[in-house]
């Protein structure tokens, strides 16, 4: 978390011109699986630019899809890997939440904080992390960690560096506008501002 209050004020689900209200429509749906009705605060905050939501949304959706080439667990490290390495408390909330639903335990999502070379990942999850890493602070993936991920194959080679790169955005969105985490969410405590 970088900011402890929003520099863009999420918008009230009462207060909606025709445009906002009908890209944050599928959010407000009890059905609706991202936030069951309640429409959380990133989406209210980015509905005052509708038009960039709704892209913002199509790529989103492919990155958290059966399309992408991750299993949802292995897609959950690399995103909270991404997410903590961005300083973003509130991705790290949301997708802790996401990566317990996927298979992660407690103890994994502590673990991601720590690295590739903390004691217990395999080796491919290791390179996953390592590849987050490298693309963070660098905006590359190494010949060494490029030919440890050999076994993801080309299409999953290419998802993990989509998926960082999606999720690197995403932060820089929450921390630049200030988006808090929602109500009855912790943030981290390495995370607050």
């Amino acid at each position: 978390m970088r900011l402890s209050a929003p520099r863009i004020e999420p918008l009230e689900m009462d207060r909606l011109d025709e445009e906002q209200a009908a890209v944050l429509a599928p959010f407000a749906d009890p059905a609706n699986k991202v936030g069951g009705g309640k429409v959380l605060n990133i989406f209210r905050t980015l509905a005052r630019a509708p038009k960039a939501l709704t892209g913002f949304l199509a790529w989103g959706n492919y990155i958290l899809s059966r399309r992408n080439a991750l299993p949802p667990r292995e897609r959950e490290i690399v995103i909270l890997r991404t997410g903590w390495l961005c300083r973003s408390g509130y991705e790290f909330a949301q997708h802790r939440r996401i990566g317990l639903d996927c298979g992660l335990t407690g103890e994994e999502v502590e673990r991601i904080k720590a690295g590739p070379d903390a004691p217990g990942w395999t080796p491919i999850e290791a390179a996953m992390i390592r590849a987050a890493d490298e693309l963070v602070a660098d905006l590359f993936v190494s010949d060494s960690t490029w030919l440890a991920l050999a076994e993801l194959g080309d299409k999953g080679r290419m998802d993990l560096v989509f998926t960082v790169g999606q999720y690197t955005q995403v932060s820089m969105l929450l921390n630049s506008f200030g988006v808090q985490i929602e109500d009855g969410d912790e943030i981290d405590p390495q995370l607050r501002p």
